[in-house]
């Protein structure tokens, strides 16, 4: 078992215990709890599974700056290529845009209240203002691929 378990590792390095623990599991065989595969892991040196991730980042200059990159470079970061003259297509643009329109002309005295003004008009946004921005990220993408990564109307 110990082997199958480092095989599947080997394979493919970025493999969690969960995805581990459904390729090494026959019906034969009892099943080995996930944290089973963590520790017989770490006895073989193979520390810290986890699916990749990559973020979305921009091209602003506070994201492509040598401190930025070096730190994902230190920590084996992959990020998303992406053009330098594309549209935000970041989702969290949108929704920071319309807590800007839900807030303009709101003042705050302190940064606790308006973190509150904040946090209440982010409630305040309906889901479906969520799902229709998620809905149209498919025609966004393809539109700055037609584009070839230069603006489009979004």
């Amino acid at each position: 078992m110990d082997r199958n378990i480092l095989r599947a590792c080997r394979e493919d390095p970025r493999r969690t215990s969960t995805d581990i623990q459904v390729s090494v599991t026959s019906p034969n065989e009892p099943v080995l709890s996930r944290m089973t595969i963590r520790r017989r892991l770490q006895v073989a040196g193979l520390h810290g599974r986890r699916p990749v991730i990559k973020p979305l980042q921009d091209n602003d200059p506070k994201h492509t700056s040598g401190h930025v990159a070096n730190w994902f470079r230190r920590r084996r970061v992959d990020l998303l290529e992406w053009p330098s003259q594309s549209p935000y297509l970041n989702p969290i643009e949108n929704m920071r845009e319309e807590l800007e329109r839900r807030l303009k002309g709101v003042r705050a005295s302190n940064a606790n209240q308006k973190f509150a003004q904040l946090e209440a008009a982010w409630k305040s946004i309906p889901m479906t203002v969520v799902q229709t921005l998620l809905d149209s990220m498919p025609r966004r993408c393809q539109a700055i691929i037609d584009a070839k990564g230069y603006p489009t109307k979004y």
